[in-house]
């Protein structure tokens, strides 16, 4: 079976699902390298149109990545519901795309609808979309977690204090949770990258996130990202952890390849749900995706990296995970190359995750030998704010010292967070206004106030 399309005296061919997909999926150089981006706007356009009359329940019956071959595959197909599915599953892609975009499309009927959708459709009605159209129905979608606060909530951005340090020094990384906290951020969560494997290491990591949170009574839970294999053992050990960390992808070989599987999630999600460490909700994990993770590793299956991207979300999806979030721009220029392709991408993913149902943040980053800047960050960071991103990094001056690559700052956040009319999480927000840092509505205190405060020994 194959599709066809013909612009003036030229008629295109997409042999099969995949090719049409890579075909009509916006420019990037993640598909170039692998060998199947189309070879002109003429074409590309071409395999738009093809795929705007593809009826939409097709995904349904034709498998990117075989079924025998793939738990990611049976994941998507055994868990799709196919009555929330029945209200769109008359259309085609290019109908679903209007109906998106409709007033029909609803936040209570999108959130009804997520069970029945698969990465391949959200994947694929992305592909017709402009920037404004992944916006506007980004923005209608709610998914709303909890642990010790409430994210995703409409007119929130919470952000992640990253506070990374080369050589895991305890001074430092205290250091930059303060100088994060006083910007008040950390409602997402305080999250650190280890750069030691060590146990003793992470464990010491952990005991300092505890003790910083449960001192100063903050709302808000911490994470060491390290492997899921060393937090099941640090649970084993009685180590105090909030949430499971890790990265996956949308294969089960390009999950091999980061040392995990379905059963590996969820023996960890059952071991943190154990601990009862959550006051306000029981959401453990928290996951990490990037467009060009499977093509990197050689298990993209010649599936163009967006739609390999949008099935690492059926994955997280599986594990109602308090939070999700793409590192859009750190993989590199070899998948996405410009400050243009980073933009789209970051975009994409967001649709993506909050059509399917997840709480999607963004690391809206890149890395040096990327051609992009700080100017490009802004847009994309002001573009996703509009959108209703659930959440964003704060890193220290916007550069990460350890992982060193760029990302965003908590001036950053604080200024989105005036800009756009964004508040806090609302636990978080009261507990900035009770220790003095910003007041009820969590607009930030003169560093004067917070100087004193901090001095006489309320803050951390």
């Amino acid at each position: 079976m194959g599709w066809q399309h013909r612009i003036g005296a030229r008629t295109y061919s997409f042999g099969d699902l995949k090719t049409l997909l890579a075909r009509a999926t916006p420019l990037r150089s993640g598909d170039a390298l692998a060998g199947i981006a189309a070879a002109s706007a003429e074409e590309r356009v071409a395999a738009c149109w093809a795929l705007a009359d593809l009826p939409l329940a097709h995904f349904l019956s034709d498998a990117l990545v075989p079924y025998e071959d793939d738990e990611v595959t049976r994941l998507i197909v055994d868990r799709h519901d196919a009555q929330a599915f029945a209200p769109v599953a008359h259309l085609t892609v290019g109908g679903f795309r209007d109906w998106l975009l409709s007033g029909a499309a609803t936040s209570e009927s999108l959130a009804a609808l997520a069970p029945g959708l698969t990465p391949e459709m959200v994947a694929a009605v992305s592909k017709l979309m402009r920037v404004q159209d992944l916006m506007l129905v980004a923005r209608k979608c709610r998914v709303t977690t909890a642990f010790r606060n409430t994210l995703g909530l409409p007119g929130r951005l919470a952000v992640r204090l990253q506070p990374n340090h080369p050589t895991d020094d305890a001074r430092g990384i205290a250091a930059s949770m303060l100088d994060g906290l006083m910007y008040g951020c950390g409602d997402a969560v305080i999250g650190i990258n280890p750069a030691s494997d060590s146990l003793a290491t992470i464990g010491g990591l952990l005991h300092l996130l505890d003790e910083v949170i449960q001192r100063h009574a903050i709302p808000t839970q911490g994470c060491v990202l390290t492997h899921v294999t060393n937090t099941l053992r640090l649970i084993e050990s009685g180590h105090p952890v909030d949430l499971v960390f890790q990265s996956v992808a949308g294969s089960e070989k390009a999950n091999a390849g980061f040392g995990i599987n379905l059963a590996l999630l969820r023996e960890a999600q059952a071991a943190a749900l154990s601990l009862n460490r959550g006051t306000v909700g029981r959401n453990v994990m928290y996951f990490e995706t990037g467009q060009g993770s499977a093509l990197s590793s050689g298990s993209h299956h010649g599936v163009d990296q967006q739609t390999m991207e949008a099935r690492a979300y059926a994955v997280a999806r599986e594990f109602s995970p308090l939070l999700t979030n793409s590192v859009v721009g750190f993989i590199g220029p070899e998948y996405l190359y410009d400050g243009k392709q980073i933009q789209r991408a970051g975009l994409e993913d967001h649709f993506c995750g909050k059509l399917l149902g997840l709480p999607l943040g963004m690391d809206i980053c890149y890395t040096n030998h990327a051609e992009a800047d700080s100017d490009d960050m802004d847009s994309l960071m002001t573009l996703l704010g509009a959108a209703g991103v659930t959440f964003m990094m704060g890193v220290p001056g916007a550069d990460d010292i350890m992982l060193n690559y760029q990302s965003t700052s908590f001036h950053d956040t604080a200024v989105l967070r005036q800009l756009l009319g964004l508040r806090h999480a609302p636990e978080f927000e009261a507990w900035l206004a009770r220790v003095g840092i910003a007041d009820g509505e969590g607009r930030l205190l003169p560093a004067a106030s917070q100087k004193r405060l901090m001095l006489a020994g309320s803050t951390p």
